[in-house]
C-alpha cells in the first residue's frame, strides 16, 4: 500500500475529482482543451510513473492549442468513446504519435498507457517495458513485446494481467493497480 498502490490510487481519485467522464465531456463541449491537458498532466506529474524526460516531452506536446486539442479529444475517445477497444487504442497511439515534439519523442509505452491506467484502472494497465518484460520472463509468460506501441503488444499485456489476476485470485486483486504493482515488484531491481 505505502510503496506501490497508495500513490497510484490517489492519482485515480484526483482524476475522478477533476476529469471524470461528465466533467471531461463538459470541458470538451466548452473547447477547454488546454484545461483538460493541464489537469491530466498535473495529475500524472504527482506520480513517479513517467520518467522526467517523458514528463517534459508530454508537457511540451500539449502546450500548443493544437496539441492540447488532439490530446484531449483523443484521450476522451480512448476512455469513453464507442467502438472496439483495439480500435480506440490504435487511434490513441496515432494521436500520441502526432503530438508536437521538441527534443524527446512522446510516443513511448509509458505515455501511451499512463492516462488509461490512472483514469480507468479496472480496465487499463500501465506498461513500463523493461520491468514488465523481466517480470513476464520470470513468471513464464510469453509476453509479445515490441518497442513501438501497438494493440498487439497491449493485448498481450492484458493477457499477462489476466493470468496474474487469475493466479492471485485468493489475494483478491482489486484492479489493474494491484496487478501492475505485482508486476513491478516482480520485475524491478529495487525489490
Amino acid at each position: 500500500m505505502d510503496w506501490e498502490r497508495g500513490y497510484k490510487w490517489e492519482a485515480h481519485e484526483k482524476w475522478m475529482e477533476q476529469l471524470d467522464q461528465k466533467t471531461f465531456r463538459s470541458l470538451l463541449k466548452d473547447t477547454a482543451f488546454e484545461e483538460i491537458a493541464a489537469r491530466a498532466v498535473r495529475i500524472e506529474s504527482r506520480t513517479n510513473l513517467l520518467f522526467s524526460f517523458e514528463k517534459m516531452a508530454l508537457r511540451d506536446a500539449v502546450k500548443s492549442k493544437e496539441g492540447a486539442q488532439a490530446f484531449a479529444t483523443g484521450l476522451f475517445a480512448l476512455l469513453h468513446g464507442s467502438g472496439e477497444a483495439h480500435a480506440r487504442f490504435e487511434s490513441w497511439i496515432d494521436v500520441v504519435e502526432s503530438l508536437p515534439r521538441r527534443q524527446t519523442r512522446v510516443l513511448t509505452w509509458p505515455v501511451v498507457t499512463v492516462f488509461g491506467f490512472i483514469a480507468l484502472p479496472d480496465e487499463h494497465i500501465f506498461l513500463k517495458p523493461n520491468v514488465t518484460r523481466t517480470a513476464a520472463r520470470a513468471y513464464g509468460y510469453d509476453f509479445e513485446y515490441a518497442s513501438r506501441p501497438s494493440w498487439a503488444v497491449y493485448s498481450s499485456l492484458l493477457g499477462f494481467a489476466e493470468t496474474v489476476r487469475r493466479d492471485l485470485r485468493e489475494m483478491r486483486p482489486r484492479d489493474m493497480i494491484d496487478i501492475q504493482s505485482f508486476v513491478w515488484v516482480q520485475g524491478s531491481d529495487e525489490y
